[in-house]
């Protein structure tokens, strides 16, 4: 069969592809390279310059790297011997080298601190939020964040710096938290008092700030945060942080400026008080309680925008600032209680390790009525400008000191007590003690001197003729009259006549313990005493004659402790003089103020006794004098013996007198003084009249016929 022919179709077509047929592929062009960079790699000299550069930066990373991994090395490995010195952190929560003592007035209420105070341990989670966010935000807002040291708050801090012009590490320093804390521990080493001239050197060279410093307050930081949990970091900081006043922690000054605990203060309070670590002895709310209030609304501010307190609980606490416990607020008894911290043992008292308690005589209200007085009477009636001081002491007659002042500025600590630190000369203060010897020895109130031109040969000093103050003579004088004048010729021939020395005894064992006088111008105040001295003299009068012993401290003990340690120190001692002496003496000491040189210290409707003193030149001017339940003695001078211009005793200082003693007064029912009270003399029968205008009568006479023949024709 023949295969020729036309061939048949096939049963099925041919697949077809999809795709178009290919089309040959242009060639790729090559990337055309700029003109600029094929000149630029061509050249030599940059391509030198390049691969020096990339083997500069791979040295210095080489380098970097390596050092980085020395320094880490290194740094751990001081973390972890520091790790190692490390204690438990309930050790470290009271960090003072000395103790407190609290004061306590007669009532028991808290009026002054001394020493660094403690009021006892507070944690992060015990203590108020409100303290603690304000902490924070004040101080370290990253402090949960950031592992003891805070790049980011280092490098705000050195831009701060560099702006305002100061050094990279001068001013602003961004320490965290744990940095401070670690400031606060001195790195671990506790003051010793033989390495160290004093306390404030130790923490003046803690606080010292350098390049090596700020390397081992950072490692310091890091082994602490390896330790400890932030909590106890932040319990730690509390507790050790100096917040003014004497407050050293959380706890010492809630109740130092708000009477209250750290763990109930609310938003404003703990504002107040997280202010203060920018500068605790400025921003002190005793000391400017308006600079730290303006401090505690920036604080506000801050709680706020970190989300702390909402909008509305920051403008309550703005409308509402932290207001002072009356304790702080008074600040009272500055002077008296510097005196008591001087009065009592170095060892319970300024150089304390122990928290004393000390319980004392003072009475606020009396206090207050002082310091009022002492103002009232400056502002308005001493020239403005005047530079002159006063003093006050108010005491009971037992020597108990009630209150105490001593100079116009009142509210201070460590100031110069003008009260018990000025001895100054008595003048005519002194007098009584030369009229008590005299009652002492027989005179009478009513005794007569004769004030008269007088004078005396001193041996070594030649002839000294005493003048009153008037300049004038009053001749025949009554000692009540002499006393109640200041008269100064009767005075020294009193004293001559009972004796120099005896006088200068009784004024010493009436508690005047500066040296007296030997001359005659002793009855005259030539002598040196304080107001204190003189104020419990005159106590020793009002009590009936027997000496004192002015004092403020009534009992000591340590804090916890039941049993005191000490008590009273002062009060009534041996008898001076009779008492009967002494109610002669007071009786004649009421006629200075009822018709006397002390007129202005007259109190309406209670008695009262006193007297006036004023020194030569008039550089001194007194008046001390007491009722029956308060003596109170008042100084006037200036501090550099300038003489006071028309000044005297019976002038200002017994208007500050009387001003004190009216309002020591307010409320108590007068009470008689203790006092000799003459009963007046009957007066004289009338001379007899003229014999043709009376009739004389008749005499009775014991025989009755004789009686009835006079009545029946008259006569004698």
């Amino acid at each position: 069969m023949s295969t020729t022919g036309p061939k048949k179709p096939p049963l099925a077509a041919p697949k077809r592809s999809a795709k178009a047929p290919s089309k040959p592929k242009p060639a790729r062009k090559a990337k055309s390279t700029p003109r600029r960079a094929r000149a630029r790699s061509n050249n030599v000299v940059v391509r030198l310059v390049g691969g020096l550069l990339r083997w500069i930066f791979g040295v210095l990373w080489w380098i970097t790297w390596r050092v980085t991994a020395v320094v880490t090395v290194v740094v751990g490995v001081m973390v972890a011997i520091t790790y190692t010195s490390l204690p438990e952190f309930q050790t470290l929560m009271d960090g003072r080298a000395k103790g407190s003592v609290t004061l306590l007035d007669h009532d028991g209420e808290v009026f002054a601190w001394r020493g660094d105070q403690f009021g006892g341990i507070v944690t992060a989670e015990t203590v108020s939020p409100h303290l603690k966010n304000a902490v924070i935000a004040t101080e370290d807002r990253r402090f949960y964040l950031h592992p003891g040291v805070d790049p980011i708050g280092i490098a705000s801090a050195i831009r701060i710096n560099l702006n305002e012009g100061r050094g990279p590490l001068q001013g602003n320093g961004g320490s965290t938290i744990t940095q401070q804390t670690a400031k606060l521990l001195c790195f671990g080493n506790a003051y010793n008092a033989s390495e160290w001239k004093s306390e404030a050197e130790y923490i003046a060279d803690c606080r010292r700030s350098s390049l090596s410093r700020k390397a081992r307050e950072a490692v310091y930081a890091l082994a602490m945060e390896v330790k400890y949990t932030k909590n106890q970091i932040l319990s730690v900081y509390l507790n050790r942080a100096y917040l003014g006043g004497g407050a050293y922690g959380a706890e010492a000054a809630a109740q130092r400026y708000f009477g209250k605990s750290a763990a109930t203060l609310n938003p404003a309070e703990g504002a107040m008080i997280a202010g203060l670590l920018t500068a605790p002895s400025t921003l002190a709310p005793t000391a400017n309680l308006e600079r730290s209030r303006n401090r505690a609304s920036v604080v506000v501010g801050l709680m706020r925008r970190q989300g702390y307190l909402s909008d509305q609980e920051a403008a309550l606490a703005l409308a509402n600032p932290a207001e002072l416990s009356e304790a702080a607020e008074r600040q009272a008894g500055g002077y008296f209680a510097d005196w008591v911290m001087a009065s009592g043992p170095e060892f319970f008292t300024r150089d304390t390790t122990e928290d004393v308690i000390i319980r004392t005589t003072l009475d606020q209200r009396v206090q207050t009525a002082a310091e009022e007085a002492l103002t009232y009477i400056f502002d308005e009636k001493v020239r403005e400008g005047s530079k002159a001081q006063a003093a006050i002491v108010v005491m009971s007659a037992d020597g108990a000191v009630r209150g105490m002042v001593g100079g116009r500025k009142t509210k201070v600590v460590g100031a110069f007590n003008r009260a018990t630190q000025a001895k100054r000369q008595t003048g005519s203060a002194f007098k009584p003690f030369v009229y008590a010897t005299a009652v002492e020895l027989g005179y009478s109130y009513d005794s007569v001197v004769v004030d008269e031109p007088y004078c005396l040969n001193i041996p070594g000093s030649g002839r000294w003729c005493p003048e009153n103050y008037t300049r004038d003579y009053k001749g025949r004088v009554s000692l009540t009259e002499a006393l109640a004048q200041s008269l100064n010729i009767p005075a020294v021939k009193i004293s001559e006549s009972v004796g120099r020395d005896l006088v200068r005894k009784v004024a010493s064992d009436f508690g005047i313990d500066s040296d007296l006088a030997a001359g005659p111008a002793l009855a005259l105040g030539a002598s040196e005493s304080t107001l204190l001295e003189m104020t419990g003299a005159y106590a020793g009068i009002l009590n009936g004659g027997s000496s004192v012993t002015p004092y403020g401290l009534v009992e000591l003990k340590l804090l916890g402790e039941n049993e005191p340690l000490m008590g009273t120190g002062g009060g009534i001692g041996e008898r001076v003089i009779q008492e009967s002496a002494a109610q002669e003496l007071i009786y004649m000491m009421t006629k200075v103020i009822e018709g006397g040189t002390g007129g202005r210290a007259r109190l309406p409707g209670r008695e009262a006794a006193g007297k006036t003193g004023t020194t030569q030149a008039a550089r001194d001017a007194w008046f001390l004098g007491f009722t029956a339940d308060y003596v109170a003695g008042v100084w006037m001078g200036y501090d550099d013996n300038t003489p006071l211009s028309g000044v005297t005793g019976g002038g200002l200082p017994a208007e500050i007198w009387q001003e004190t003693m009216m309002r020591v007064h307010e409320g108590i029912d007068p009470k008689p003084l203790p006092m000799l009270r003459p009963q007046p003399r009957p007066a004289p029968a009338p001379a007899p009249a003229p014999q043709d205008q009376q009739r004389r009568a008749p005499v009775a006479s014991d025989n009755p016929i004789e009686n009835i023949l006079r009545s029946i024709f008259g006569g004698n």
